[in-house]
Protein backbone atom coordinates (compact mmCIF):
# COMPACT_ATOMS: atom_id res chain seq x y z
CA UNK A 1 0.00 0.00 0.00
CA UNK A 2 1.45 3.64 -0.92
CA UNK A 3 1.26 6.21 1.75
CA UNK A 4 -1.91 8.03 0.12
CA UNK A 5 -3.85 4.61 0.53
CA UNK A 6 -2.63 4.26 4.64
CA UNK A 7 -4.26 7.85 5.08
CA UNK A 8 -7.10 6.69 4.30
CA UNK A 9 -7.34 3.71 6.46
CA UNK A 10 -8.03 4.98 10.73
CA UNK A 11 -5.05 3.82 13.55
CA UNK A 12 -5.52 2.04 15.83
CA UNK A 13 -6.39 3.30 18.99
CA UNK A 14 -8.94 3.21 21.94
CA UNK A 15 -11.53 4.79 19.60
CA UNK A 16 -11.30 1.86 17.18
CA UNK A 17 -10.95 -0.99 19.34
CA UNK A 18 -14.82 -1.41 19.29
CA UNK A 19 -14.85 -2.09 15.86
CA UNK A 20 -12.73 -4.96 15.38
CA UNK A 21 -13.73 -8.40 16.19
CA UNK A 22 -13.84 -9.53 19.22
CA UNK A 23 -11.40 -11.77 19.12
CA UNK A 24 -8.93 -9.21 18.16
CA UNK A 25 -9.44 -7.14 20.98
CA UNK A 26 -7.72 -7.39 23.99
CA UNK A 27 -8.63 -9.20 26.99
CA UNK A 28 -8.65 -6.79 29.53
CA UNK A 29 -10.02 -3.97 30.28
CA UNK A 30 -7.96 -1.25 30.12
CA UNK A 31 -9.39 1.59 31.95
CA UNK A 32 -8.90 -0.75 35.24
CA UNK A 33 -4.97 -0.84 34.47
CA UNK A 34 -2.73 1.13 37.06
CA UNK A 35 1.16 2.11 35.76
CA UNK A 36 2.42 -0.68 37.94
CA UNK A 37 5.18 -2.30 36.23
CA UNK A 38 7.95 0.38 34.06
CA UNK A 39 9.41 -1.79 31.61
CA UNK A 40 13.17 -0.39 30.08
CA UNK A 41 13.79 -1.41 26.05
CA UNK A 42 10.54 -0.82 23.84
CA UNK A 43 11.30 -2.87 21.26
CA UNK A 44 9.61 -5.79 19.44
CA UNK A 45 10.62 -8.77 21.73
CA UNK A 46 8.85 -6.89 24.97
CA UNK A 47 5.89 -6.15 23.11
CA UNK A 48 5.69 -9.81 21.58
CA UNK A 49 6.43 -11.50 25.19
CA UNK A 50 6.25 -9.48 28.57
CA UNK A 51 3.52 -7.47 27.36
CA UNK A 52 1.59 -10.51 26.13
CA UNK A 53 1.77 -12.13 28.99
CA UNK A 54 0.89 -9.36 31.29
CA UNK A 55 -2.05 -9.03 29.26
CA UNK A 56 -3.31 -12.54 29.65
CA UNK A 57 -2.72 -12.65 33.06
CA UNK A 58 -5.03 -9.46 33.69
CA UNK A 59 -7.81 -10.87 31.33
CA UNK A 60 -7.20 -14.28 33.79
CA UNK A 61 -7.45 -12.57 37.24
CA UNK A 62 -9.16 -9.25 36.49
CA UNK A 63 -5.29 -8.13 37.51
CA UNK A 64 -4.66 -4.12 36.90
CA UNK A 65 -0.87 -4.63 35.96
CA UNK A 66 -0.26 -1.89 33.53
CA UNK A 67 3.10 -1.31 31.98
CA UNK A 68 4.71 2.02 31.28
CA UNK A 69 7.80 1.30 28.72
CA UNK A 70 10.90 3.51 27.77
CA UNK A 71 13.24 3.56 25.20
CA UNK A 72 16.22 3.73 25.49
CA UNK A 73 17.29 4.88 22.42
CA UNK A 74 15.41 5.98 19.09
CA UNK A 75 11.82 7.46 20.06
CA UNK A 76 9.96 5.96 17.05
CA UNK A 77 8.35 3.07 18.67
CA UNK A 78 7.43 5.89 21.61
CA UNK A 79 5.81 8.20 18.52
CA UNK A 80 4.12 5.11 16.80
CA UNK A 81 2.12 3.97 20.42
CA UNK A 82 1.28 7.37 21.25
CA UNK A 83 -0.48 7.71 18.44
CA UNK A 84 -2.28 4.78 18.86
CA UNK A 85 -3.11 5.38 22.60
CA UNK A 86 -0.67 2.21 23.65
CA UNK A 87 -2.74 0.02 21.60
CA UNK A 88 -0.79 -2.56 19.22
CA UNK A 89 -0.97 -6.03 16.98
CA UNK A 90 0.88 -8.91 17.58
CA UNK A 91 0.49 -11.19 14.83
CA UNK A 92 1.11 -14.91 15.56
CA UNK A 93 2.78 -16.61 12.43
CA UNK A 94 1.96 -20.48 12.39
CA UNK A 95 2.59 -22.78 9.66
CA UNK A 96 -1.08 -22.82 8.83
CA UNK A 97 -1.83 -19.41 8.78
CA UNK A 98 -1.47 -16.00 10.93
CA UNK A 99 -3.50 -14.40 13.65
CA UNK A 100 -3.95 -11.33 14.57
CA UNK A 101 -4.73 -9.50 18.31
CA UNK A 102 -4.16 -6.16 19.79
CA UNK A 103 -2.29 -6.09 23.11
CA UNK A 104 -3.44 -3.64 25.84
CA UNK A 105 -1.48 -3.33 28.57
CA UNK A 106 1.35 -1.10 27.73
CA UNK A 107 -0.57 1.83 29.22
CA UNK A 108 2.26 4.77 28.81
CA UNK A 109 5.72 5.62 27.08
CA UNK A 110 8.87 7.95 27.79
CA UNK A 111 11.59 8.38 25.77
CA UNK A 112 15.03 7.94 28.13
CA UNK A 113 17.22 10.75 25.71
CA UNK A 114 14.27 13.48 26.05
CA UNK A 115 12.11 12.81 29.06
CA UNK A 116 15.25 11.31 31.38
CA UNK A 117 13.53 13.14 34.49
CA UNK A 118 10.35 11.31 33.93
CA UNK A 119 11.79 8.08 33.40
CA UNK A 120 13.73 8.57 37.29
CA UNK A 121 10.58 9.49 38.46
CA UNK A 122 8.68 6.46 37.17
CA UNK A 123 11.33 4.36 38.39
CA UNK A 124 11.73 5.99 41.81
CA UNK A 125 7.83 6.00 42.35
CA UNK A 126 6.47 3.84 45.41
CA UNK A 127 3.95 2.85 43.03
CA UNK A 128 6.10 1.31 40.47
CA UNK A 129 6.78 -2.50 42.00
CA UNK A 130 8.37 -4.20 39.32
CA UNK A 131 11.03 -3.29 36.65
CA UNK A 132 11.31 -5.73 33.62
CA UNK A 133 14.37 -5.22 31.08
CA UNK A 134 14.82 -6.40 27.21
CA UNK A 135 17.63 -3.92 26.47
CA UNK A 136 20.49 -6.53 25.25
CA UNK A 137 23.56 -7.51 26.46
CA UNK A 138 25.58 -4.63 25.42
CA UNK A 139 23.31 -2.05 27.35
CA UNK A 140 24.59 -3.25 30.70
CA UNK A 141 28.34 -2.01 29.75
CA UNK A 142 29.48 -5.56 31.14
CA UNK A 143 33.62 -6.20 31.01
CA UNK A 144 34.44 -10.02 30.02
CA UNK A 145 34.55 -11.03 33.44
CA UNK A 146 30.88 -9.57 34.34
CA UNK A 147 31.87 -6.70 35.78
CA UNK A 148 30.74 -3.00 35.26
CA UNK A 149 32.43 -1.64 32.58
CA UNK A 150 34.32 2.23 33.49
CA UNK A 151 35.35 3.55 30.81
CA UNK A 152 32.12 3.50 29.19
CA UNK A 153 30.17 5.33 32.00
CA UNK A 154 33.29 7.36 33.18
CA UNK A 155 31.41 10.18 31.80
CA UNK A 156 27.91 9.81 33.55
CA UNK A 157 29.85 9.51 36.60
CA UNK A 158 31.79 12.61 36.31
CA UNK A 159 28.46 14.50 35.45
CA UNK A 160 26.15 12.54 37.65
CA UNK A 161 23.64 12.78 35.17
CA UNK A 162 22.66 9.57 33.93
CA UNK A 163 22.33 8.21 30.27
CA UNK A 164 23.07 4.64 30.37
CA UNK A 165 20.31 2.02 31.11
CA UNK A 166 22.60 1.00 34.16
CA UNK A 167 22.78 4.63 35.29
CA UNK A 168 19.28 5.62 35.29
CA UNK A 169 18.54 2.17 37.22
CA UNK A 170 20.85 2.85 40.11
CA UNK A 171 20.21 6.72 40.14
CA UNK A 172 16.94 5.75 40.60
CA UNK A 173 17.13 3.10 43.10
CA UNK A 174 19.18 5.31 44.86
CA UNK A 175 15.91 7.84 44.71
CA UNK A 176 13.87 4.51 45.98
CA UNK A 177 16.50 4.23 49.05
CA UNK A 178 16.44 8.36 49.97
CA UNK A 179 12.81 8.56 49.93
CA UNK A 180 9.77 6.14 50.59
CA UNK A 181 12.07 2.93 50.60
CA UNK A 182 9.51 0.94 49.16
CA UNK A 183 11.38 -2.85 47.76
CA UNK A 184 11.30 -2.91 44.32
CA UNK A 185 12.15 -6.21 41.95
CA UNK A 186 14.47 -5.76 38.89
CA UNK A 187 13.79 -8.41 36.07
CA UNK A 188 16.06 -8.61 33.46
CA UNK A 189 14.66 -10.57 30.30
CA UNK A 190 17.72 -10.16 28.16
CA UNK A 191 19.38 -13.97 26.78
CA UNK A 192 22.56 -13.66 29.58
CA UNK A 193 23.36 -16.52 32.03
CA UNK A 194 22.75 -15.78 35.34
CA UNK A 195 21.05 -12.03 34.09
CA UNK A 196 19.39 -10.99 37.52
CA UNK A 197 22.95 -11.77 39.47
CA UNK A 198 25.04 -9.93 36.60
CA UNK A 199 22.02 -6.71 36.83
CA UNK A 200 22.64 -6.99 40.36
CA UNK A 201 26.33 -6.86 40.35
CA UNK A 202 26.34 -3.87 37.60
CA UNK A 203 24.28 -1.86 39.45
CA UNK A 204 26.10 -2.04 42.79
CA UNK A 205 29.16 -1.41 41.10
CA UNK A 206 27.84 1.84 39.84
CA UNK A 207 26.42 2.80 43.07
CA UNK A 208 29.94 2.41 44.19
CA UNK A 209 31.77 4.65 42.03
CA UNK A 210 28.85 7.06 41.35
CA UNK A 211 31.05 8.66 44.78
CA UNK A 212 28.16 9.37 46.75
CA UNK A 213 28.46 10.15 50.06
CA UNK A 214 25.84 8.11 51.36
CA UNK A 215 26.75 5.35 48.54
CA UNK A 216 26.94 2.56 51.90
CA UNK A 217 23.65 3.34 52.82
CA UNK A 218 21.91 3.25 49.08
CA UNK A 219 23.82 -0.47 48.61
CA UNK A 220 22.56 -1.62 52.29
CA UNK A 221 19.11 -0.49 51.08
CA UNK A 222 20.01 -2.25 47.52
CA UNK A 223 20.97 -5.51 49.48
CA UNK A 224 17.54 -5.78 51.35
CA UNK A 225 14.61 -3.96 49.36
CA UNK A 226 15.72 -4.90 45.96
CA UNK A 227 15.76 -8.53 44.17
CA UNK A 228 16.90 -9.25 40.52
CA UNK A 229 15.00 -12.27 39.58
CA UNK A 230 17.06 -14.70 37.15
CA UNK A 231 14.73 -15.51 34.14
CA UNK A 232 15.06 -17.23 30.68
CA UNK A 233 12.92 -16.15 27.95
CA UNK A 234 11.82 -17.82 24.88
CA UNK A 235 9.88 -16.42 21.50
CA UNK A 236 11.56 -16.32 18.50
CA UNK A 237 10.56 -12.54 16.93
CA UNK A 238 11.18 -11.60 13.64
CA UNK A 239 11.89 -7.45 12.72
CA UNK A 240 8.37 -6.59 11.62
CA UNK A 241 8.00 -5.66 8.05
CA UNK A 242 6.18 -3.29 6.26
CA UNK A 243 4.37 -6.40 4.66
CA UNK A 244 3.40 -7.42 8.05
CA UNK A 245 2.00 -4.25 8.62
CA UNK A 246 -0.15 -4.09 5.70
CA UNK A 247 -1.50 -7.66 6.06
CA UNK A 248 -2.78 -6.14 9.54
CA UNK A 249 -4.61 -3.36 8.14
CA UNK A 250 -6.34 -5.51 5.48
CA UNK A 251 -7.31 -8.36 8.58
CA UNK A 252 -8.35 -5.48 10.82
CA UNK A 253 -9.23 -2.52 8.75
CA UNK A 254 -6.92 -0.36 11.06
CA UNK A 255 -3.12 1.25 10.59
CA UNK A 256 -0.95 0.01 13.37
CA UNK A 257 2.78 1.47 12.94
CA UNK A 258 3.89 -0.38 16.15
CA UNK A 259 2.88 -4.23 15.10
CA UNK A 260 5.28 -6.67 16.02
CA UNK A 261 5.21 -10.73 15.08
CA UNK A 262 6.30 -13.51 16.24
CA UNK A 263 6.09 -17.47 16.37
CA UNK A 264 3.38 -19.76 18.13
CA UNK A 265 5.40 -20.93 21.17
CA UNK A 266 6.48 -18.83 24.26
CA UNK A 267 7.86 -19.42 27.20
CA UNK A 268 8.70 -17.61 30.44
CA UNK A 269 10.52 -18.49 33.51
CA UNK A 270 11.06 -17.09 36.28
CA UNK A 271 13.00 -16.86 39.49
CA UNK A 272 10.25 -16.84 42.40
CA UNK A 273 12.52 -14.23 44.25
CA UNK A 274 10.81 -10.96 44.43
CA UNK A 275 10.71 -8.31 46.84
CA UNK A 276 7.12 -7.04 46.82
CA UNK A 277 3.68 -7.70 44.90
CA UNK A 278 3.96 -10.19 42.01
CA UNK A 279 2.28 -9.65 38.64
CA UNK A 280 0.41 -13.18 38.10
CA UNK A 281 2.35 -13.97 34.88
CA UNK A 282 1.65 -17.77 35.93
CA UNK A 283 -2.15 -17.29 35.16
CA UNK A 284 -1.01 -16.57 31.33
CA UNK A 285 1.62 -19.87 31.25
CA UNK A 286 4.64 -18.37 33.08
CA UNK A 287 6.80 -20.60 35.45
CA UNK A 288 7.57 -19.44 38.85
CA UNK A 289 10.64 -21.72 39.82
CA UNK A 290 13.48 -21.43 42.69
CA UNK A 291 16.34 -22.08 40.72
CA UNK A 292 15.89 -21.16 36.79
CA UNK A 293 19.42 -22.49 35.81
CA UNK A 294 19.05 -25.33 34.52
CA UNK A 295 16.63 -23.96 32.00
CA UNK A 296 18.47 -21.09 31.46
CA UNK A 297 21.61 -23.21 30.46
CA UNK A 298 19.58 -25.50 28.27
CA UNK A 299 18.08 -22.69 26.42
CA UNK A 300 21.36 -20.51 26.19
CA UNK A 301 23.58 -23.28 24.86
CA UNK A 302 21.12 -25.17 22.89
CA UNK A 303 18.61 -22.48 21.70
CA UNK A 304 20.78 -19.86 21.29
CA UNK A 305 23.56 -21.45 20.54
CA UNK A 306 21.83 -23.07 17.52
CA UNK A 307 20.66 -19.72 16.25
CA UNK A 308 23.89 -18.55 16.30
CA UNK A 309 25.33 -21.76 14.33
CA UNK A 310 22.79 -21.33 11.70
CA UNK A 311 23.69 -17.50 11.20
CA UNK A 312 27.38 -17.53 10.91
CA UNK A 313 27.30 -21.11 8.86
CA UNK A 314 24.23 -19.88 7.15
CA UNK A 315 25.45 -16.69 5.98
CA UNK A 316 28.43 -18.42 4.48
CA UNK A 317 25.94 -20.45 2.33
CA UNK A 318 24.28 -17.31 1.25
CA UNK A 319 21.41 -17.41 3.35
CA UNK A 320 19.37 -15.24 4.41
CA UNK A 321 16.88 -16.47 6.57
CA UNK A 322 16.73 -19.38 9.63
CA UNK A 323 14.16 -21.24 7.81
CA UNK A 324 16.76 -21.32 4.80
CA UNK A 325 19.57 -22.23 6.50
CA UNK A 326 17.58 -25.03 8.08
CA UNK A 327 16.68 -26.41 4.72
CA UNK A 328 19.95 -26.52 3.61
CA UNK A 329 21.80 -30.59 3.98
CA UNK A 330 23.09 -29.62 7.39
CA UNK A 331 20.62 -27.27 8.87
CA UNK A 332 18.78 -30.24 10.89
CA UNK A 333 22.37 -32.20 11.90
CA UNK A 334 23.53 -28.57 13.16
CA UNK A 335 20.61 -28.26 15.45
CA UNK A 336 20.32 -32.09 16.71
CA UNK A 337 24.77 -32.33 16.41
CA UNK A 338 24.78 -29.64 18.82
CA UNK A 339 22.57 -30.90 21.44
CA UNK A 340 24.45 -33.89 21.45
CA UNK A 341 27.39 -32.77 22.09
CA UNK A 342 26.85 -30.24 24.82
CA UNK A 343 24.60 -32.70 26.75
CA UNK A 344 27.43 -33.63 28.95
CA UNK A 345 27.50 -29.94 30.68
CA UNK A 346 24.41 -29.26 30.65
CA UNK A 347 22.59 -29.19 34.07
CA UNK A 348 20.11 -32.01 35.59
CA UNK A 349 16.06 -30.58 36.16
CA UNK A 350 16.18 -29.17 32.91
CA UNK A 351 14.09 -29.80 29.88
CA UNK A 352 15.75 -33.43 27.61
CA UNK A 353 18.30 -31.89 25.25
CA UNK A 354 17.35 -34.31 22.60
CA UNK A 355 13.14 -33.48 22.55
CA UNK A 356 14.51 -30.17 23.41
CA UNK A 357 16.19 -30.10 19.99
CA UNK A 358 13.52 -31.84 17.88
CA UNK A 359 11.22 -28.99 18.93
CA UNK A 360 13.69 -26.31 18.11
CA UNK A 361 14.28 -28.27 14.50
CA UNK A 362 10.49 -27.69 13.88
CA UNK A 363 10.36 -23.94 15.32
CA UNK A 364 13.02 -22.81 12.63
CA UNK A 365 11.63 -24.51 10.09
CA UNK A 366 8.63 -22.12 10.45
CA UNK A 367 8.17 -20.73 6.55
CA UNK A 368 6.42 -17.70 7.97
CA UNK A 369 8.98 -17.01 10.44
CA UNK A 370 10.97 -14.44 8.12
CA UNK A 371 14.27 -14.13 11.13
CA UNK A 372 16.80 -12.63 9.19
CA UNK A 373 20.39 -13.81 10.23
CA UNK A 374 22.44 -10.69 10.11
CA UNK A 375 20.21 -9.92 12.91
CA UNK A 376 21.40 -13.35 14.95
CA UNK A 377 24.46 -12.80 13.72
CA UNK A 378 25.02 -9.25 15.26
CA UNK A 379 26.50 -8.37 18.15
CA UNK A 380 28.28 -12.01 18.12
CA UNK A 381 31.46 -11.09 20.41
CA UNK A 382 28.62 -10.47 23.28
CA UNK A 383 26.87 -13.43 22.48
CA UNK A 384 29.06 -16.39 21.64
CA UNK A 385 30.70 -16.65 25.47
CA UNK A 386 27.45 -17.07 26.70
CA UNK A 387 26.05 -19.60 24.05
CA UNK A 388 28.98 -21.41 23.05
CA UNK A 389 32.34 -20.68 24.90
CA UNK A 390 30.78 -21.64 28.15
CA UNK A 391 30.08 -25.20 26.50
CA UNK A 392 33.25 -25.82 25.14
CA UNK A 393 35.43 -24.98 27.93
CA UNK A 394 33.44 -27.44 30.32
CA UNK A 395 33.86 -30.24 27.44
CA UNK A 396 37.53 -29.35 27.36
CA UNK A 397 37.71 -30.08 31.13
CA UNK A 398 35.85 -33.38 30.22
CA UNK A 399 38.92 -34.39 27.34
CA UNK A 400 36.00 -33.68 25.19
CA UNK A 401 35.30 -31.32 22.70
CA UNK A 402 32.46 -30.13 19.95
CA UNK A 403 33.14 -30.40 16.33
CA UNK A 404 29.45 -28.36 15.78
CA UNK A 405 31.06 -25.45 17.62
CA UNK A 406 34.05 -25.24 16.18
CA UNK A 407 32.60 -25.40 12.97
CA UNK A 408 30.63 -22.30 14.19
CA UNK A 409 33.43 -20.64 15.48
CA UNK A 410 35.32 -20.94 11.93
CA UNK A 411 32.53 -19.25 10.09
CA UNK A 412 32.26 -16.40 13.20
CA UNK A 413 35.63 -15.68 12.33
CA UNK A 414 34.87 -15.49 8.48
CA UNK A 415 32.04 -12.95 9.46
CA UNK A 416 34.17 -10.57 11.33
CA UNK A 417 36.16 -9.98 8.26
CA UNK A 418 36.11 -6.03 7.22
CA UNK A 419 33.73 -5.68 4.71
CA UNK A 420 35.69 -5.88 1.06
CA UNK A 421 35.47 -2.16 -0.02
CA UNK A 422 34.49 -0.80 3.28
CA UNK A 423 31.04 -1.70 2.43
CA UNK A 424 28.88 -5.12 3.61
CA UNK A 425 26.50 -7.20 1.75
CA UNK A 426 23.46 -5.87 4.14
CA UNK A 427 24.96 -2.80 5.10
CA UNK A 428 26.27 -3.64 8.07
CA UNK A 429 29.89 -3.40 9.69
CA UNK A 430 31.25 -6.88 8.70
CA UNK A 431 31.69 -8.98 5.38
CA UNK A 432 27.94 -10.66 5.92
CA UNK A 433 26.23 -7.59 7.07
CA UNK A 434 26.46 -8.80 10.78
CA UNK A 435 27.33 -5.20 12.91
CA UNK A 436 29.19 -5.95 16.33
CA UNK A 437 29.84 -3.21 18.82
CA UNK A 438 33.22 -4.49 18.96
CA UNK A 439 33.98 -4.27 14.91
CA UNK A 440 37.23 -2.30 15.00
CA UNK A 441 38.44 -4.48 17.14
CA UNK A 442 37.46 -7.26 15.44
CA UNK A 443 39.08 -5.78 12.43
CA UNK A 444 42.14 -5.51 13.68
CA UNK A 445 42.50 -8.99 14.79
CA UNK A 446 42.19 -10.17 10.92
CA UNK A 447 44.93 -7.22 10.71
CA UNK A 448 47.12 -9.87 12.87
CA UNK A 449 47.01 -12.34 10.00
CA UNK A 450 48.48 -9.99 7.65
CA UNK A 451 45.38 -9.80 5.42
CA UNK A 452 44.99 -13.41 5.37
CA UNK A 453 41.60 -14.37 3.49
CA UNK A 454 41.10 -10.72 2.27
CA UNK A 455 40.57 -11.91 -1.39
CA UNK A 456 37.08 -13.14 -2.27
CA UNK A 457 37.07 -16.59 -1.52
CA UNK A 458 40.46 -16.20 -0.35
CA UNK A 459 42.25 -19.14 2.09
CA UNK A 460 44.47 -19.87 -0.12
CA UNK A 461 47.64 -17.26 -0.23
CA UNK A 462 45.39 -14.51 1.32
CA UNK A 463 46.22 -11.79 -1.40
CA UNK A 464 49.79 -12.13 -0.54
CA UNK A 465 51.62 -15.06 -2.23
CA UNK A 466 51.97 -17.21 0.44
CA UNK A 467 52.27 -21.29 0.17
CA UNK A 468 49.80 -23.13 1.78
CA UNK A 469 51.14 -23.38 5.34
CA UNK A 470 51.84 -19.81 5.10
CA UNK A 471 48.53 -18.81 4.43
CA UNK A 472 47.11 -21.14 7.57
CA UNK A 473 50.00 -19.76 9.83
CA UNK A 474 48.22 -16.36 9.17
CA UNK A 475 44.45 -17.76 9.39
CA UNK A 476 45.44 -19.48 12.61
CA UNK A 477 46.49 -15.78 14.13
CA UNK A 478 43.89 -14.50 13.06
CA UNK A 479 41.75 -17.05 14.97
CA UNK A 480 43.89 -16.70 17.91
CA UNK A 481 43.27 -12.99 17.97
CA UNK A 482 39.43 -13.54 17.35
CA UNK A 483 39.38 -15.67 20.32
CA UNK A 484 41.43 -13.32 22.62
CA UNK A 485 38.98 -10.56 21.94
CA UNK A 486 36.39 -12.96 23.04
CA UNK A 487 37.62 -13.33 26.52
CA UNK A 488 38.79 -16.77 25.61
CA UNK A 489 42.36 -16.91 26.48
CA UNK A 490 42.23 -20.60 27.38
CA UNK A 491 41.00 -21.42 24.41
CA UNK A 492 43.07 -19.24 22.22
CA UNK A 493 46.06 -21.26 23.82
CA UNK A 494 44.17 -24.72 22.79
CA UNK A 495 46.18 -26.28 19.91
CA UNK A 496 43.47 -28.79 18.86
CA UNK A 497 40.34 -25.87 19.29
CA UNK A 498 42.83 -23.62 17.14
CA UNK A 499 43.38 -26.02 14.99
CA UNK A 500 40.35 -26.65 14.55
CA UNK A 501 38.74 -23.52 14.06
CA UNK A 502 41.20 -22.34 11.74
CA UNK A 503 40.44 -25.33 9.43
CA UNK A 504 36.80 -24.88 9.53
CA UNK A 505 37.51 -21.36 8.63
CA UNK A 506 39.69 -21.93 5.65
CA UNK A 507 36.89 -24.25 4.50
CA UNK A 508 34.29 -21.55 4.43
CA UNK A 509 36.82 -19.32 2.74
CA UNK A 510 38.05 -21.52 0.18
CA UNK A 511 35.47 -22.61 -2.50
CA UNK A 512 33.94 -25.25 -3.49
Amino acid sequence: MNEAEHRDVPRLSEATLAGLPPAARPVADRRELRPRIAHLGIGAFHRAHQAVYTEDANGATGGDWGIVAVAPSSARVVDALRAQDHCYTVTTKAPGGPSVRVVGSIVGSRHLPTERDAVLDLLADAGTAVVTLTVTEKAYLRTPDGGLDAAAVADELASGEPVSVVGVLAHALAARARTHGTPVSVVSCDNMAGNGPAVRRVVTEYVEAAGWQDAPAVRAWIADSVTFPATIVDRIVPATTPEDLDAVERELGVRDEAGVVGEPYLQWVIEDDFAGPRPPWDAAGALFVPDVAPYQLTKLRLLNGAHSLLAYLGLASGCELVAEAMATPWGEDVVLGLAREVAPVLPAGGPDPEAYARDLVERFRNPAMRHRLTQIGSDGSLKLPERWLGSLRELRALGLTSPTIVRGLGAWVAAIRPPAGGVADGGGGQAWGTTDPRTATLAAAWASGGGAGERDGGAGDGGHGRDGEGARDDLRSVVVAALLVLGAEDLAADTEVVDGVTDALRDVLTPA
